[in-house]
């Protein structure tokens, strides 16, 4: 079945995908790890198979320091969170996004059942996409994606506004799994995202307080169901 938006090279996509029956799919830091690791080595041409490099003894770290052509995609911003993740990708090669994610997610699936012996879907569906066709949208969802932990210190910011400021902030810089670290805390090395290489507006709109000025609730790029 065709996409109702074909991904094309070149092009930047607002990746998106939930656990089946909003499941919860990120029960521990291991799993987060997991997916991160696989989201890392996947962005290759060469087949993957973790499995088979722990058995040799090579620990995480060591395979986060692999040489990754990431010839797939440009990973610009990521964040997972317990029953869903975000991605935002631009497309480098043919089928790149396609090729990538169903790497990672096949990678990840396989792990999860077997690790908590569950059985059949993981995910709903096939991954969910939109296109990222201006700068305003790209500010937006940069800001969108980073901003999704908020809601895990205070359910109802987007309602009635952060109350406490500090707390989310401090909050947000010890998230690991989200690229806001790279970007507003310290770029991790070696890491999943190219923050060096992001447009300048991203590079600069690294504080918390720049990204709630720059998401709008009800703004007009609103378009996810996680």
């Amino acid at each position: 079945m065709e996409r109702e938006t074909p991904l094309i090279e070149g092009e930047l996509y607002h990746i998106y995908n939930r656990g089946a029956h909003k499941n919860t799919v990120f029960t521990s830091a291991d799993d987060y790890s997991r997916f991160m690791l696989l989201m890392y080595l996947a962005n290759g041409t060469s087949a993957l198979n973790i499995a088979n490099q722990i058995r040799k003894g090579r620990s995480f770290s060591d395979m986060f320091d692999g040489t990754i052509d990431k010839s797939l995609v440009d990973v610009h911003a990521y964040c997972l969170m317990p029953n869903h993740f975000h991605m935002v990708l631009r497309q480098k090669a043919e089928n790149g996004i396609t090729s990538y994610l169903k790497k990672v997610l096949t990678g990840y699936s396989m792990y999860f059942n077997a690790k908590h012996e569950h059985s059949g879907v993981l995910f709903q569906g096939r991954f969910k996409s939109r296109h990222i066709g201006s700068d305003a949208y790209f500010r937006w969802i940069y800001s969108y994606v980073h901003l999704n932990p908020v809601g895990l210190v205070q359910s109802d910011w987007e309602e009635c506004g952060v109350r406490d400021p500090e707390r989310v902030r401090r909050f947000m810089n010890g998230y690991q799994y989200s690229s806001y670290q790279d970007y507003c805390v310290k770029k991790r090395v070696p890491s999943i995202v190219l923050a060096d290489e992001a447009p300048s507006f991203l590079r600069e709109t690294n504080d918390l307080k720049e990204m709630l000025t720059a998401y709008e609730k009800d703004g007009p790029f609103q378009d996810t169901e996680t």
